[in-house]
């Protein structure tokens, strides 16, 4: 009767699962992009996407950030935009200063692949902030694993570790509001605790809540990822998950796709998801018998048009630039003086996007020719300098500098007789 129980058991689970909303995608057989801050921006997902990756994370987006951003639509990069206006330190910034851009994404290429991750603390703001791109995303997935100041400062990432019950209520919140009007699930990617039974003990009450989906960051969180994952728990919290029909993902020194399958098969989990092999080359994605692992020059490029095509910030794309080429290659140093997209192809040798490479940095006010950006090359301004000690400078360009005759001092013009001066002995 026992043995009877427990293969019912077995099979109930096996064909058990939380129905996928019809917007909303399954995580199940995917292999998929990690959130990444700076790493995770549009280009580098597109990249992700070109070679093979099933779904993207957006990077972790805080909830107080989004509420008052503006929709809109850029005709020249075919993305929307989530814009405001920066604060400046004052309620009511300046009518004229240039929106911020807080959240992007390419509809056409990312349509059903993207998930919105949120950093948020508070049931009422994640509701509030998932309102605005849940109508152009294919899932929100709250932060429940960085371990990053930025994100724990405020009780959020992995910090709500910590709190289960207000996790809990924030996963509740979004699922009975968000999903019935966007059609689209909720997920939540947290990190293993000191012990398996913690960890079950918080992943059984996170599965209640209605979620499609649970990534597991095979890492406690004082871990970093010069640590290896710690995959002891990985089983446990993929049965958990399989026992409620909700899709379970692991996390943690997942290499490249091939690899990924592997875990998969060996651990029991329904997908896997990507970080650092990604953030150092993306093709990863690809299985050997796709092409594997693509020499970095080659991936580059792809990135370069990417970058060029959604009008990227310079910025950013030289930080992507600076992890995919390996520090002992020469372009590594060559390419920490670049300022402009132009530059940046004449000194990787891409020499068919010169034309476009210019067109953008125009389209940026950047200067083509590596001065920079045309804002940083305006007159300096006086009290500025004078502020930053420079006052020597400044004053020798306001204004020539006066002879001490002229400023009433007076001055003999002969030498003064020889005994008048005094001389040691």
């Amino acid at each position: 009767m026992v043995l009877l129980r427990a293969i019912r058991g077995i099979m109930t689970s096996e064909f058990k699962k939380i129905p996928i909303p019809p917007r909303g995608v399954d995580y199940r057989g995917k292999v998929v992009l990690a959130p990444m801050v700076r790493s995770g921006e549009l280009p580098s997902r597109l990249l992700a996407l070109h070679y093979g990756a099933d779904l993207v994370w957006g990077p972790e987006t805080v909830d107080r950030a989004m509420i008052g951003t503006t929709r809109r639509f850029n005709p020249s990069s075919k993305t929307i935009e989530w814009t405001r206006k920066p604060s400046q330190g004052t309620k009511s910034p300046p009518f004229d200063v240039k929106d911020s851009i807080i959240y992007r994404m390419h509809p056409e290429k990312e349509s059903g692949k993207l998930i919105f991750q949120i950093g948020t603390s508070n049931p009422d703001l994640a509701v509030a902030a998932a309102r605005l791109v849940a109508a152009d995303v294919a899932g929100i997935d709250v932060n429940a694993g960085c371990p990053k100041p930025f994100s724990t400062h405020d009780g959020m990432g992995a910090m709500l570790l910590q709190t289960p019950d207000k996790l809990c209520a924030i996963l509740e919140a979004l699922v009975q509001n968000i999903v019935p009007e966007f059609q689209i699930g909720i997920s939540v990617k947290i990190r293993i605790l000191e012990t398996a039974a913690e960890t079950e003990a918080l992943v059984r009450r996170l599965v209640a809540t209605g979620i499609t989906g649970l990534t597991v960051h095979c890492r406690t969180t004082p871990m970093r990822p010069r640590h290896r994952a710690i995959r002891g728990q990985l089983r446990m919290v993929a049965d958990v998950c399989r026992q409620a029909g909700v899709a379970c993902v692991m996390n943690g020194d997942v290499e490249t796709r091939d690899h990924a399958l592997e875990l998969i098969q060996e651990y029991g989990v329904d997908g896997a998801m990507i970080a650092t092999q990604a953030e150092k080359n993306p093709s990863c994605f690809q299985t050997k018998a796709q092409g594997g692992v693509l020499p970095w020059k080659e991936m580059v490029e792809q990135y370069l048009r990417y970058c060029m095509d959604v009008e990227n910030k310079f910025g950013n794309t030289k930080y992507l630039l600076c992890q995919f080429i390996p520090g002992k290659s020469p372009d590594y140093g060559a390419i920490q003086g670049c300022k402009s997209y132009t530059k940046v192809c004449a000194t990787l040798g891409f020499e068919n996007l010169m034309e476009r490479a210019r067109e953008i940095d125009l389209a940026l006010d950047i200067d083509p020719d590596n001065v920079g950006s045309k804002k940083n090359n305006k007159k300096t301004n006086d009290s500025a300098l004078a502020a930053g000690r420079q006052m020597a400078e400044s004053r020798a360009r306001s204004q020539p500098k006066k002879d001490l005759s002229d400023r009433g001092v007076n001055v003999k013009t002969e030498a003064q007789p020889a005994e008048t001066m005094a001389i040691p002995v």
